[in-house]
């Protein structure tokens, strides 16, 4: 591994020791432009990069649009799958703030905070294709006064769709590989209508095994957009549906990997394995009721220790339809109005075949339906929420003005639910919803009400020097209903009326600029029986629902820009000050769906710096790196309400964290060949909050390369491309919170990574 580190740190060294030949060959009559794909946040006040939606051509086909981002300094991505859309396992974090902590939009709606149980949007994966991301905007600190999220504490990733286009015409993408991949993409332009409008439609489907097991993976996605002219002012709408079938993988602890190696997996399809292992966890008395077929004995199989080693099959599911118009008016040159009129509705259930329920006739003499040792248990999911998004912007001499409001009614329906199954067979089809419950534990309707408005003035003094300042304030009101199971009816308010930010930029040159900038965010509370307070106990949630403040933080970053025809570069520093963090601790393995314990862990302090650059070094080649060092831990131990220790956080690394994350491309481009290749080294991360456990650091590489063909017919704007994901297959673990955090020991929340895989895809424009 220090081998695999050196290698990224020496390629990372050639390329920003490499700045001051860039600047000497921007003289060169010959010196090539900077290709648009990274765009290091020019003008802003804070650390903020802008990513062209191309780049994603690069990556496997059908990859998740957080691969954009994860080669930026201080993010950090993860997967189960070579695609970075297993919605299980999927993560990002920016300078340590996970998914849960971060904004996320597209073309300005907001998509929640990304977790598998979304209660207030959905993954960006569902979201859109791939092939129609036109840029994505990271904002490492924090995100604009202007972006429609309640969780942008660190930082916000707002994703743009591409305008259709204004010739008739269309793209097809094919592409297959390891694992029976499959997937096929079309869209379809109108051109310029006789309106002045143009549009186009949209429709992919991918289908591939998973890596290990032997199970489906289905998406579906259908998009349309339409931009029209009336007048002066530009209207634009667009729908995006799209249907999630995944099959999970099993969830693995230090120990089960060192036992069962990183290819273990659920039991599917071996059902009599999965009987058998479940009649031994109740002969053992592991699972209630006692067994009652003594003949399996209480020793387990093989190499198979617990009930929790594997279970027969886990499945996500889920149905999405949501859609915005948009009018952006200039009603004079100096102010310009926009508004946003949003909707969204998704159906979804989580299923796990579990061995500690047992269907509803088990052991009834004669029965031969829904006997099974073993049900299948749910987490359902149904979201209604629809918003309105507005501001205005004017101009008054070296002033530009803006002022705004984000207004959203969510109605989010959760529930935990039991099915029965067949002994003899597995009767049910885990990638179709479950049916006719025969046991339902909770469920709980959640309406949130969000208010939001901001104002900001953007003042150039100067030609050189650049203020903005402004304030938002934010208010969400969360309310639960308790229909079924324990009472967790209540209220709970998170607002602050001035969170205010501040920054400047100044210009040093037509090429250098510092930058520096302050702001205070804060994270609403969630409205999930599976997240935040609500998924507490009874007694839990009584005790906290009334004295429990939002997590708030403050973040100071500064830094130093510099560009010109071949090379760009940032350096930047950061301080964040992160009070009243909720420590969620997992009580027992996910599957049991225990209620988790939630304390607050108090202030965490994040302090680090960052760089990158890109360059072109030559004709065709070009260079790319980012280092990023943070150093984020907990002040305090954590207590408990009487006071006494229960964690010994204080001084600790906060968890999921790596203090280096190193990431190198190489790129070559001549018009017809082109390639790159990646590497990316992940520092160790812990998943114990008292830094007892954790997985050691990793360096992954990935190769792509393609060639342009020419000629007449199909032969005509026609590519090749082959991607080999995890090059040097690195055998690690990816995600480290799958089933959540523990306060110490070893834990079953790791997703194994991908091993080494192949795709070969093609590409067609007509």
């Amino acid at each position: 591994m220090k081998s695999n580190l050196f290698t990224g740190v020496a390629l990372g060294a050639v390329l920003l020791a490499g700045a001051a030949h860039a600047a000497d060959a921007a003289d060169a009559a010959d010196a090539a432009t900077i290709e648009e794909i990274v765009v290091f946040g020019q003008g802003q006040s804070r650390q903020v990069q802008t990513v062209s939606g191309d780049e994603l051509k690069l990556e496997a086909a059908g990859a998740s649009p957080l691969k954009l981002v994860d080669k930026l300094p201080g993010v950090n991505v993860q997967s189960a799958d070579a695609f970075g859309g297993h919605e299980w396992s999927a993560r990002i974090a920016i300078r340590g703030f996970d998914r849960n902590r971060l904004g996320f939009t597209l073309d300005g709606v907001p998509l929640g905070d990304m977790t598998y149980g979304n209660h207030n949007g959905l993954h960006i994966s569902r979201a859109i294709s791939g092939e129609n991301v036109a840029q994505v905007e990271v904002t490492q600190g924090a995100g604009a006064l202007g972006v429609a999220s309640a969780n942008d504490l660190g930082g916000s990733l707002q994703f743009v769709s591409r305008d259709p286009g204004t010739e008739f015409g269309g793209l097809a993408t094919a592409a297959f590989g390891s694992n029976d991949t499959r997937r096929g993409f079309l869209r379809l332009e109108s051109g310029v209508a006789p309106t002045g409008g143009r549009a186009y439609v949209s429709y992919d489907y991918s289908n591939t095994d998973k890596w290990k097991g032997k199970a489906p993976q289905r998406h579906e996605h259908l998009n349309f957009k339409l931009v029209q002219p009336i007048g002066k002012a530009t209207v634009s709408g667009w729908l995006n549906w799209s249907k999630r079938r995944e099959t999970d993988y099993q969830d693995m602890s230090l120990e089960m990997v060192s036992r069962l190696g990183r290819d273990w997996d659920n039991f599917l399809p071996n059902y009599a394995l999965a009987i058998q292992v479940a009649e031994i966890a109740h002969n053992k008395g592991e699972a209630s009721p006692p067994g009652r077929f003594p003949s399996f004995g209480t020793v387990y199989p093989g190499k198979i220790k617990s009930a929790d080693d594997a279970y027969y099959d886990s499945t996500g599911l889920r149905d999405d339809t949501i859609g915005a118009l948009n009018i952006d008016f200039p009603i004079t040159e100096a102010f310009t109005v926009k508004l946003t009129g949003y909707g969204h509705q998704n159906e979804g259930q989580g299923q796990w075949v579990t061995p500690f329920v047992v269907s509803p006739n088990y052991g009834v003499a004669g029965a031969s339906d829904n006997d099974a040792p073993l049900s299948i248990r749910t987490t359902e999911y149904d979201i209604e929420r629809y918003g309105l998004i507005g501001s205005a912007i004017l101009t008054l001499g070296g002033h530009e003005i803006e002022a705004g409001f984000w207004s959203e009614d969510n109605d989010f329906l959760q529930s935990r639910r039991f099915y029965g199954v067949s002994r003899n067979s597995f009767n049910r089809d885990t990638l179709k919803y479950a049916r006719n419950p025969f046991r339902t534990d909770w469920l709980y309707d959640f309406k949130t009400k969000t208010q939001k408005f901001y104002i900001s003035d953007t003042w150039r003094p100067t030609d050189a020097l650049t203020v903005n300042f402004g304030f938002k304030s934010l208010d969400v009101e969360n309310s639960a209903v308790t229909v079924v199971g324990a009472n967790k009816t209540g209220v709970i308010k998170a607002k602050d009326n001035f969170q205010p930010k501040v920054g400047l930029s100044y210009d040093l040159t037509d090429d250098s600029q510092l930058f520096a900038g302050y702001s205070e965010n804060m994270r609403a509370i969630p409205s999930s029986g599976s997240s935040g307070p609500f998924s507490a106990s009874q007694a839990g949630f009584e005790a906290i629902k009334g004295k429990l403040k939002p997590e708030v933080s403050k973040t100071l970053e500064a830094g130093w820009r510099y560009r010109n025809a071949t090379f760009q570069g940032v350096a930047a520093v950061y301080y964040v000050s992160f009070e009243n963090r909720l420590f969620g601790v997992t009580q027992g393995s996910g599957i049991q769906g225990n209620p988790s314990a939630l304390s607050n862990v108090g202030g965490v302090t994040a302090k680090g710096f960052e760089l990158a650059a890109d360059w072109t070094f030559a004709p065709d080649w070009s260079l790319f790196a980012s280092y990023a060092y943070n150093d984020s831990t907990y002040d305090d131990d954590t207590r408990n309400g009487d006071g006494v220790v229960v964690a010994r956080t204080g001084g600790k690394t906060t968890v999921d964290t790596p203090e280096h994350l190193l990431k190198s491309e190489l790129g070559y481009d001549n018009g017809s060949l082109f390639g790159r290749l990646s590497l990316s080294y992940v520092g160790k991360r812990y998943f114990t909050y008292e830094n007892d456990t954790g997985v050691p650091s990793h360096m992954v590489g990935d190769l792509a390369v393609g060639y342009r063909l020419s000629g007449p017919g199909l032969l005509k704007d026609l590519e090749v491309q082959l991607n080999v994901t995890n090059l040097f297959d690195e055998d690690y673990a990816g995600t480290i919170d799958s089933n959540g955090f523990v306060i110490r020991g070893d834990s079953q929340t790791l997703q194994i990574a991908a091993p080494r895989q192949a795709f070969v895809s093609l590409r067609k424009s007509f």
